[in-house]
């Protein structure tokens, strides 16, 4: 084996030497796939046995009683006697899933049951997942007003844009519990902190960038807004008919907002436009991008190629003209994935008992991303991985400093 540079890193996260493959780099069968989703993902696990009678007298009738009196008598103690706060309940009508589109309530809620799993797995949050058999946006959020007793937060989950937007608004309007739609907000929080890692590798400053999303659906438009926030001015957004911009009239309610404070260069036509020139592209859409545009780039361009199973451009192509690649996807480098953020997000509102998630919280939840990632920043490295579990304690802490910040608390 080759000598190693002092203080080099001999083995990965997991403890494997760097030479010899580990488990993710191995083939996945469809036979391992199918058996680890056999019976579902989840279970539910008494925190009290009932092995005697005196333990049935306790944990139900008459028992039980006692609590159900005493919760009637002063509401909050259901926080103290049932899991309800430390309760995410993930939320989807199955109009938007991953990269598989609509394909309805019951084959989203594998995907729903991972979100549970990686809820617990992370941040020690019970999580529950509801698919609902409409694509009514008022009866999508009659319901969840109805179901509020039963939950301590939302994580609305893959739902079509337009319409998310218009429920994530009114569902954080009728509840008095945070409520987060992840593909918007966890997208945008993780490909900040990763572009973040990206000029701090790079010794660069966000503000100067000129960044192209492609994708003006719910993802697209959060970290437009995420960016935005962050300092970044010159930030140009493509949806299938080209760039967004106030010259179209074919934009629906939100890209003519979106319009309004993006694409400062007033540029017209589509993705070589955009691109010619532009630092960072970011892809969160289904759509295809020729390597050719990606090449007339600026020098030590970055390409975040997010979309899900398949990104926009394949990154070994990507990397013959891009300085830093970034994917969706865990068997490439530089995983720019949710599961960084949105753990920890409700955790720390939680912790902190914040009835919302404001903009100052999403930005410090990429910020401790970052920082989890700032000590060993490097081009294949520019985010943690996933499973490192720093993340979300400092993201839970960050995010509930905030809550306190900003009189949430």
């Amino acid at each position: 084996m080759a000598s190693t540079a002092d203080n080099a890193p001999t083995h990965d996260t997991a403890g494997a030497p760097l030479d010899e493959p580990t488990i993710a780099e191995l083939p996945i069968t469809d036979e391992e796939i199918f058996l680890a989703h056999l019976g579902g993902k989840l279970s539910v696990e008494l925190r009290s046995p009932i092995d005697t009678q005196r333990d049935l007298s306790i944990a139900y009738t008459p028992g039980v009683a006692q609590v159900s009196r005493a919760i009637d008598n002063e509401a909050e103690l259901v926080n103290k006697y049932t899991w309800t706060d430390r309760l995410v309940a993930v939320v989807s009508d199955g109009t938007a899933v991953l990269g598989l589109g609509d394909i309805g309530p019951r084959a989203s809620l594998p995907v729903m049951e991972g979100k549970s799993a990686l809820f617990r797995t992370f941040a020690g949050l019970n999580s529950i997942p509801i698919v609902l058999d409409t694509t009514d946006p008022d009866e999508i959020v009659e319901t969840l007003i109805r179901l509020r007793p039963s939950f301590g937060a939302v994580n609305l989950e893959d739902i079509s844009a337009p319409r998310c937007f218009e429920i994530e608004r009114r569902v954080i309007e009728a509840l008095d519990c945070p409520v987060m739609h992840d593909d918007q907000h966890g997208t945008a929080i993780v490909v900040l902190a990763a572009l973040k890692g990206a000029m701090a590798q790079q010794n660069r400053d966000l503000r100067d960038l000129k960044v192209v999303i492609s994708g003006a659906g719910a993802a697209g438009v959060a970290c437009a807004n995420i960016l935005g926030h962050a300092g970044v001015t010159d930030v140009v957004v493509l949806d299938s008919k080209g760039i967004v911009s106030f010259h179209r009239d074919d934009l629906n309610e939100i890209k003519q907002e979106l319009a309004e404070r993006t694409n400062p260069r007033s540029l017209g036509g589509g993705p070589a436009e955009a691109l010619a020139g532009a630092d960072v592209f970011l892809g969160v859409s289904a759509g295809k991008i020729d390597e050719s545009l990606i090449a007339s780039m600026a020098d030590n361009a970055i390409v975040f190629a997010l979309s899900n199973p398949d990104p926009e451009i394949h990154p070994t192509v990507a990397a013959k003209h891009a300085a830093i690649v970034a994917t969706g996807r865990s068997d490439f480098p530089n995983q720019i994935n949710n599961v960084l953020a949105f753990p920890g997000v409700f955790a720390g509102a939680l912790d902190a008992g914040a009835r919302r998630i404001t903009e100052r919280m999403k930005l410090a939840a990429a910020e401790a991303i970052f920082s989890v990632a700032s000590d060993d920043i490097r081009p294949d490295r520019i985010v943690p991985s996933p499973l490192d579990q720093r993340v979300a304690p400092a993201v839970a802490a960050a995010v509930a400093a905030a809550a306190h910040a900003e009189g949430l608390a």
